[in-house]
C-alpha cells in the first residue's frame, strides 16, 4: 500500500517488484510483500468496511443529503491490458474506436465532504463474473447488488452508460439517471382514440428533447410543468414530463413509472435529460446528480496519481487484485491529501492545493517508514532462513512423466 500511495508504480511504469524495492524494503521484504499479495488471504470488501468505518471518524467529514436523500453513486472503470493472453473482459476506447481487453471494475461510493472538498468514499469494488464476465453482465451484478443494500435515505446515480430498462429489471428502488439525448417514452394511459381504426393500446409518445433526422426537424414534446430558479447568480430552468414508462409497455397502474426532467443551465450547451422514480424537485435531482462526479476521481487517482494504467501482473488472482488495492489507494491519496498540511512542489507552486499528485510526490521522496510503531502482534521474524531456496527454486514442481 505504501508502494501504492507513494507512486513508485508510476515509476517502473506497473511493474511490482522494481516498485517495491524503490521503497527502500530489502529483497526479502520485496518477496514476502509480493507473497502477500499474490496469494494472502485477505479481501478487498473488509479492506473497504476499515477504510469507510476511518472516514467517517475524520473530524469535519459529513455526508452530503439532498431533498432527504443522499447519493449512491454507480460507475464502472477499466484498465486496459491489451496484450493480456485471456483477458476476462473488453471495453470500448475512444481513440481506438473500439472494444479493447481490460479488467472493468463496478465502483459504488457515497459522496460527502471534508475540508471544503468534495470526495467519494468508497463502498464496494465488485468484479466480473466467471461465468459471465461481459461488461453488460457486470452493469446487471452491479445493479442488483446497489438495490439490495440501498437504505432507505439513499438513491442510486447513474449515468448514461446504464440503461433504464436494466434499472427497473434490477428493482432498484430509488434512483437517477442520465438519458440519452435522444431518449423517448411514453405515457401510462392510452393515446385518445382516433375517429377511424382499433383503440390504441399504448400511450403517446414522449420525446423530452429536439432532434434532426435526415436532415428534418423533429420537435420536442410540450413539458407538463416548467420550473425555474436561481443558483449562482444564474438562472436555471426544468421541464417536467410525469407519468411514463419505456416504449413497448402496456399501460397499467403496476407499472414502474418515472419522471423525465431537462434541465437547461447556462453553463452547459446542451440540457441535461434526468430520469427518476423519486418525488423531488428538479433542483434536488440535480444535486444529486452533481454528487455522482467525485466518484470518477477514485479511478482517475488509481490510474493517473497512483501509476496503475500500465500494469504488469498475470495470474488470474492478481490480474483483479492489483485494479482493486490500486482504487483503494487512489481514494486514501485523496482523502490524504485534505487532511495533511499542503506542500508546494517548489519554489513556482506558489499557491498550493490540496490535491493527490502534490501528496504523492512528497511521498515519493520518502522511503518505507521503518520507526512507525507496529502493533504488538506484528514482529519481525528471527529465525534463520539463509539455507532455504528463494524464488524460482523455491517453487515445488515436479517433471511430469511422458506419456507413451
Amino acid at each position: 500500500m505504501w508502494m501504492l500511495v507513494s507512486g513508485h508504480l508510476l515509476q517502473s511504469r506497473g511493474a511490482l517488484f522494481p516498485a517495491l524495492k524503490a521503497t527502500g524494503l530489502t529483497e526479502e521484504a520485496v518477496r514476502r510483500a509480493w507473497a502477500a499479495f499474490r496469494g494472502g488471504v485477505w479481501q478487498i470488501a473488509v479492506l473497504l468496511r476499515l477504510w469507510q468505518t476511518h472516514v467517517e471518524g475524520l473530524p469535519g467529514w459529513q455526508y452530503h443529503e439532498h431533498g432527504g436523500y443522499r447519493a449512491v453513486s454507480v460507475d464502472i472503470t477499466a484498465f486496459f491490458r491489451p496484450q493480456l493472453k485471456n483477458c476476462p473482459s473488453k471495453h470500448y476506447y475512444g481513440p481506438a474506436g473500439k472494444a479493447l481487453p481490460a479488467v472493468i471494475m463496478g465502483v459504488v461510493g457515497t459522496t460527502g465532504s471534508l475540508h471544503g472538498q468534495r470526495l467519494a468514499v468508497p463502498q464496494e469494488f465488485l468484479r466480473v463474473k466467471h461465468d459471465d464476465p461481459s461488461e453488460q453482465g457486470l452493469q446487471i451484478a452491479l445493479l442488483k447488488q446497489v438495490g439490495r443494500k440501498l437504505a432507505a435515505d439513499e438513491a442510486a446515480v447513474m449515468d448514461a452508460g446504464f440503461k433504464l430498462k436494466a434499472v427497473q429489471e434490477a428493482q432498484v428502488q430509488r434512483y437517477v439517471l442520465r438519458l440519452p439525448k435522444n431518449f423517448t417514452a411514453r405515457r401510462n394511459e392510452p393515446a385518445p382514440r382516433k375517429e377511424k381504426g382499433r383503440p390504441p393500446t399504448y400511450g403517446e409518445w414522449v420525446r423530452p428533447l429536439s432532434r434532426t433526422y435526415n436532415g428534418n426537424q423533429i420537435a420536442a414534446t410540450r413539458p407538463d410543468q416548467v420550473v425555474t430558479w436561481q443558483e449562482e447568480g444564474r438562472t436555471i430552468r426544468a421541464e417536467i414530463w410525469r407519468d411514463l414508462i419505456l416504449p413497448g409497455i402496456v399501460p397499467d397502474k403496476k407499472n414502474p413509472i418515472f419522471l423525465a426532467i431537462a434541465i437547461h443551465d447556462p453553463l452547459y450547451s446542451t440540457p441535461w435529460l434526468l430520469a427518476t422514480n423519486l418525488p423531488i424537485e428538479p433542483s434536488v435531482a440535480k444535486a444529486l446528480y452533481e454528487d455522482r462526479w467525485p466518484v470518477e476521481q477514485i479511478p482517475l487517482a488509481a490510474k493517473h496519481m497512483v501509476g496503475a494504467h500500465r500494469q504488469f501482473v498475470f495470474a488470474k488472482e492478481s490480474v483483479q487484485r492489483l485494479p482493486e488495492l490500486a482504487l483503494l489507494a487512489g481514494s486514501i491519496q485523496s482523502f490524504l491529501a485534505a487532511t495533511l498540511p499542503v506542500e508546494p512542489t517548489g519554489f513556482w507552486d506558489r499557491k498550493p492545493r490540496r490535491t493527490p499528485g502534490r501528496l504523492r510526490r512528497l511521498l515519493f521522496r520518502r522511503l518505507f517508514p521503518s520507526s512507525f510503531p507496529l502493533p504488538e502482534r506484528i514482529r519481525k521474524k528471527s529465525s534463520v532462513t539463509d539455507h532455504l531456496p528463494k524464488g524460482i527454486l523455491s517453487h515445488r514442481r515436479s517433471k511430469q512423466p511422458l506419456l507413451a
